[in-house]
């Protein structure tokens, strides 16, 4: 049913683009060395700026899109068998390893953040499990510290799917801080963004010179190699995009501070209808996403169509769950079912406006009047 006359259509996501002539004046550089690619000198400034922003003392290795990143991580490490990861994450997080030949088991969430559970970890551990993956989902910190000491304890590799998470801090540093490695995604859709792309954090030097190798092809010099590597190489027009977006950043997560602060207030007043997702202690969040947890399922698929309905496009994210593309063991993972099925983003980026986050949580009240809670 039609609630509210929306003259403009509101996407789940818009990407930031910023002013043209900044992007235009790295382009002329481009033009004036003529270098498109092979690590050049925007991708390697690009890096160096990644690094302090998030202060590593590692180095940032870009490459063409987070899900190569992901790939190279598990390469580097030498994760061949059994991996366990989360069946509530975005399709690359399954895909990536089994794109490589692991074998994924799933294991459940924490119903309070949705990340990865170190017991239900620890629980599904086998002789052939060789890696944990966590994803940070929705820019929300797993357990890494309890995830860390299961790793140490049980000899695996600890990576993290931080495709979500750019800029966010746990207990004082950084988020790429934890873990063997870590992957985040810069793709147009996210907080930060490069076009197409993302970068790859690894603890150890040894681990790190492998990916910065194996993103280009296994290279030692233009006559010798290090190994088998893959084309996973930024462009330097992805780099500019990249250096020009990450000028804005301060005002960016701002401004989506005060927009999730705008659903917060409208939406608390709903009861037990819906409520935002909670925030780990000792995080320091990104505000990447707006994710809303309804109280029943039907309540979630009848929002989305009221909502769609209005022109307001939000998305069920994630749903369905992972282990549609493996073995699917639905009594190992109750808590991941119960969240896919009732969880949903709106709409979240720097140029919607207060007017149209305040329509969202009026069609979603007006929608909630009338329904047995």
């Amino acid at each position: 049913m039609l609630i509210k006359n929306i003259v403009q259509r509101i996407d789940v996501t818009e990407p930031f683009l910023p002013p043209l002539e900044e992007y235009v004046e790295y382009l002329a550089g481009i033009w004036e060395r003529n270098w498109l690619t092979n690590q050049g000198p925007l991708v390697k400034e690009f890096e160096r700026k990644l690094q302090d922003y998030h202060g590593l003392s590692t180095s940032v290795h870009c490459v063409a899109n987070g899900a190569l990143g992901l790939q190279i991580a598990l390469k580097a490490l030498g994760v061949k068998g059994e991996v366990i990861t989360t069946p509530f994450s975005y399709v690359a997080t399954t895909s990536c390893p089994l794109w490589e030949g692991c074998h994924v088991k799933f294991a459940d969430i924490e119903p309070d953040y949705l990340t990865l559970d170190p017991k239900a970890v620890e629980a599904a551990i086998s002789p052939k499990t060789e890696a944990i993956i966590g994803t940070h989902v929705f820019g929300n910190p797993c357990d890494c510290e309890a995830l860390e000491s299961i790793a140490k304890r049980h000899g695996l590799a600890l990576i993290f799917d931080a495709a979500h998470a750019f800029g966010v801090r746990y207990k004082g540093k950084s988020i790429l801080e934890y873990g063997d490695a870590s992957m985040v995604s810069l793709h147009a859709t996210k907080l930060m963004h490069a076009v197409e792309g993302g970068f790859v954090v690894a603890k150890d030097p040894a681990v790190s010179s492998k990916v910065e190798w194996m993103r280009r092809f296994g290279h030692n010099g233009h006559e010798a190699f290090h190994g088998a590597g893959i084309n996973a190489k930024m462009s330097e027009f992805h780099a500019a995009m990249g250096l020009c977006v990450l000028r804005h950043i301060s005002r960016l997560l701002s401004r989506r501070s005060d927009i999730l602060n705008v659903y917060r207030n409208n939406l608390s007043g709903y009861g037990t209808h819906c409520r935002m997702l909670d925030i780990r202690k000792e995080t320091v969040p990104n505000h990447a996403y707006a994710p809303v947890m309804w109280q029943r399922e039907q309540l979630c698929v009848d929002a989305q169509s009221v909502l769609l309905e209005n022109s307001i496009i939000p998305r069920r994210y994630f749903y369905p769950l992972l282990d549609c593309l493996g073995e699917a063991h639905p009594e190992k993972y109750p808590t991941a079912i119960d969240a896919s099925n009732r969880i949903m983003c709106l709409p979240l980026y720097d140029s919607l406006k207060v007017e149209q986050v305040e329509d969202v949580c009026l069609i979603i009240g007006q929608e909630a009047k009338g329904k047995t809670l």
